[in-house]
């Protein structure tokens, strides 16, 4: 199993802050390294080696991960001061969950386990989660629950690699997976543009916020958590992919 390390933050350092630009050149360095785009797991996916049964079992196991996303979202939006933030923060609960007769990304991503012959009934009725999966998840919501506005928020901005990383998977899937219907991909093509969007969003809020070295600092640290969860739970599919593989 792969690991990596963790940057643990450092909230009574000394020193004045780090200029906006390079807290935001350590955060996408931290990124690089650490975002899960270069787990073993997806660098497999992306090279067409994964079998229907590995990706079916990674789809199950990431809708456990989707289906809270909304669920953060409404913690870190109860922890916002001002109409305005919240009002621009529910946005992304309705991205998931729907609005307006809108679907949302949760059954788009219910049509993309459909598209690869998985039973809607059995994504929704959580069986088949892998243990590690639901402790990297349930961690990441209790620390949206926990943390402060800056740390939970600093959390998200994984979606700064995000889009890449879609654009990266659909023309993986078109070309190594064509037996997965075309349409379920459309959870990917649109949050491309959903996690730009929230990227940009989520990194004005963090520069306005660290007023302190501490402050960058522990913005830094949810920023390395958050990998660590998304790093944790492609290790847990990995791990079970692996062992099916044994048997």
């Amino acid at each position: 199993m792969n690991t990596i390390s963790v940057h643990h933050a450092d909230p009574d350092v000394q020193g004045p802050p780090w200029p906006s630009a390079e807290l935001e050149d350590r955060l996408r360095s931290l990124g690089e390294e650490r975002y899960h785009h270069r787990h073993p797991f997806n660098l497999r996916m992306h090279a067409g080696r994964l079998s229907p049964e590995e990706l079916r079992c990674w789809i199950l196991n990431r809708f456990h991960y989707q289906r809270h996303i909304p669920i953060k979202d409404a913690l870190i939006l109860a922890k916002l001061g001002s109409r305005e933030l919240r009002r621009s923060w529910i946005r992304r609960i309705h991205d998931h969950d729907g609005h307006s007769g809108e679907d949302g990304g949760i059954e788009r991503w219910l049509r993309l386990g459909e598209a690869a012959g998985l039973d809607r009934g059995a994504l929704l009725s959580g069986e088949g989660v892998l243990p590690g999966v639901r402790l990297a998840v349930d961690g990441y919501v209790n620390f949206c629950a926990n943390a402060s506005p800056l740390e939970a928020v600093a959390s998200s901005l994984t979606e700064l690699f995000a889009p890449n990383l879609m654009e990266t998977r659909i023309a993986a899937w078109e070309r190594h997976y064509p037996w997965v219907e075309h349409a379920g991909l459309h959870y990917f093509q649109v949050r491309v543009s959903q996690g730009r969007r929230d990227s940009e969003e989520a990194l004005l809020l963090v520069h306005e916020w660290t007023q302190t070295r501490g402050d960058q600092e522990r913005a830094l640290a949810a920023f390395a958590f958050k990998c660590e969860v998304l790093w944790s739970l492609l290790d847990a599919v990995d791990h079970a992919a692996g062992a099916s593989d044994a048997r």
